[in-house]
């Protein structure tokens, strides 16, 4: 849960009831394989420390985009990491600083959708063409809320959970960049926010979040029959976690839970065996960071740790 002083949590949005919702659960499922546990290395820091960003990745190049910095300014600021050079590149700021927002791209542009501005819960939708470094408005989230996911499939964006007005949300909601629309999709099993997801052959992944305590929730959207279906759960709760997809597994990483507080743990979900497999640490504990993979390699920018606004960059390679 996203708590700096900015706003008030608002608990108890209730679950909106669909027949075409899995409900059961599954029990914690761990695999172990000791030789795919991987590295981590440094890099170079990013300009602009900061937390609660997003990131996006078009032509290799990954873009850190928005969050909050070191004296607790909700930033605009966006920064592109290209990992071949090991540099970053200050590129043109996005029009609305927000923090909790997140980030999908669709056919070369990035999206940055909702997030919350110190003031209010934003709908808002604003693409970066990196080609022209430019931003443009596009249609508003019809529900306003930070500390969402965002997964695509097919071209289409999928805004999952967050917090709104109403507190914490299970609404699914689908952006089509084509037609500039949104449409509403059904709703997550259970309402959370600070969630994490990713898309491995179609199917959307929604981990973690908070929901009166860190959720170990792991369940999967399909698109082409709008259902949700419980999969194994994810070891360790956690909400403010990051997530990627790495060689066809969904890498959950860092975040925070009342037990380790600012975590360095990272679990690899693999969907065709429905396991979890725990892998090297990450070396920052942080939350409120953002990660995404260039290649063979996963990035993980920023974050937050014992009050601490970070720059640091680590990059995790799978033996």
């Amino acid at each position: 849960m996203i708590a700096l002083g900015f706003v008030s949590i608002v608990s108890g949005c209730s679950s909106i009831s669909n027949p075409n919702i899995a409900t059961h659960s599954h029990a914690v499922g761990i695999q172990k394989t000791p030789q795919s546990i991987g590295s981590w290395a440094t890099k170079a820091p990013m300009p602009t420390a900061r937390a609660f960003l997003a990131a996006g990745v078009v032509n290799s190049i990954l873009y850190a985009v928005g969050g909050i910095g070191i004296h607790s300014d909700i930033l605009n600021t966006v920064e592109a990491y290209n990992p071949a050079t090991d540099t970053w590149t200050t590129k043109a700021s996005m029009p609305t600083a927000s923090y909790g927002h997140a980030v999908g791209v669709v056919n070369g542009i990035l999206y940055a959708v909702g997030g919350y501005d110190g003031i209010r819960y934003l709908d808002t939708v604003e693409a970066y063409n990196p080609t022209t470094n430019t931003w443009t408005t596009k249609a508003s989230m019809p529900t306003p809320r930070y500390g969402l996911a965002v997964g695509v499939v097919n071209g289409i964006l999928y805004a999952v959970g967050g917090t709104g007005i109403h507190g914490r949300s299970d609404m699914v909601e689908g952006y089509d960049p084509a037609t500039d629309t949104w449409t509403i999709k059904a709703s997550m099993p259970k309402a959370r926010e600070n969630p994490a997801a990713g898309v491995i052959n179609g199917i959307l992944y929604a981990v973690g979040g908070y929901a009166y305590g860190p959720r170990h929730d792991n369940q999967a959207y399909n698109p082409a029959t709008n259902t949700w279906a419980a999969k194994a759960l994810m070891p360790t709760g956690r909400w403010d976690l990051a997530a990627s997809i790495l060689g066809q597994r969904l890498y959950a990483v860092g975040g925070y839970n009342y037990t380790n507080r600012f975590s360095n743990t990272v679990e690899a979900y693999n969907p065709a065996t429905d396991t979890w497999t725990t892998m090297a640490p990450m070396p920052t504990a942080r939350d409120g960071l953002a990660t995404r993979v260039v290649g063979n390699t996963l990035y993980a920018v920023g974050g937050l740790h014992n009050g601490g606004y970070l720059s640091t960059v680590e990059a995790f390679t799978p033996r």
